[in-house]
């Protein structure tokens, strides 16, 4: 008799998904794991490459406008991992082996020691006065490394204030004109800025915009230059020249922001 809390069961065959299935399966893995838009792209080529090239690597890279040698780097690792569709996602780029902090106690708390006793002086300084005080040898990078972990500025609010700029400016950064395509077509570009004029007394403004290509110029004269004079100034432009403004050089005054 056999005991209440068995049970019987039949064994059954694993499933083994169609080739449709397989390639399905592929691309819901990649919804699955939230991939971008390049990220799915590199799942399209591994489908395109078993369905419609037949493995052929040449007509699968000429299909998707890339080279050989990249569809061959991302194959061989899909291969690699067992057809892993994980590993067509964009890896860290990060180095395996980071720079550690290189500055010992004894020389960190010297380079503080002698920071608070000179809050203005700067790290060469401070660096011929650690050689001098201790007679070794200290890079200034060194200094201003500790400097920044410790926040050891004369101007605390100062420096936050910098460094909050800075990182703003690193998030956005400058969009310059070199990298413009110029077409040689009107109005695709136009070359804006402010003149300050006096006259009579009084202090005026005027908006200027030329077209790189045609020369066409517009001029208008403002109170002040605020950012709602620019507004109105670029509104004017619009209807003047009946077609969108696609590019603006300025030289990132404070009104055109």
């Amino acid at each position: 008799m056999r005991k209440p809390d068995s049970f019987y069961f039949f064994k059954r065959k694993p499933v083994v998904p169609t080739s449709r299935d397989k390639y399905e399966l592929w691309r819901e893995v990649a919804d699955f794991w939230g991939f971008t838009t390049q990220e799915r792209l590199r799942v399209e080529w591994m489908v395109f490459y078993y369905t419609v090239a037949k493995e052929n690597a040449a007509l699968t890279a000429k299909h998707f406008g890339i080279s050989r040698k990249t569809f061959h780097k991302w194959l061989n690792r899909f291969k690699g991992s067992k057809y892993n569709v994980k590993c067509l996602a964009d890896q860290s780029k990060a180095p395996r082996h980071k720079r550690t902090w290189e500055i010992t106690p004894t020389q960190e708390e010297r380079i503080r020691r002698l920071r608070s006793k000179y809050p203005h002086y700067g790290k060469r300084k401070l660096k011929a006065l650690y050689e001098k005080d201790y007679s070794e040898q200290i890079s200034s990078w060194k200094i201003e490394r500790v400097i920044r972990r410790h926040k050891l500025y004369p101007d605390q609010k100062k420096a936050e204030k910098i460094a909050r700029k800075r990182a703003r400016a690193r998030q956005k950064p400058k969009k310059r004109i070199t990298q413009l395509v110029k077409e040689g077509r009107p109005c695709l570009l136009f070359h804006i800025d402010t003149i300050v004029v006096y006259w009579n007394g009084l202090k005026r403004y005027i908006l200027t915009a030329v077209d790189h290509v045609s020369k066409l110029g517009y001029a208008r004269l403002y109170k002040n230059r605020s950012s709602r004079s620019a507004a109105d100034f670029l509104y004017r432009l619009r209807y003047l020249v009946n077609q969108p403004i696609e590019n603006l050089q300025t030289d990132h005054g404070s009104e055109f922001a």
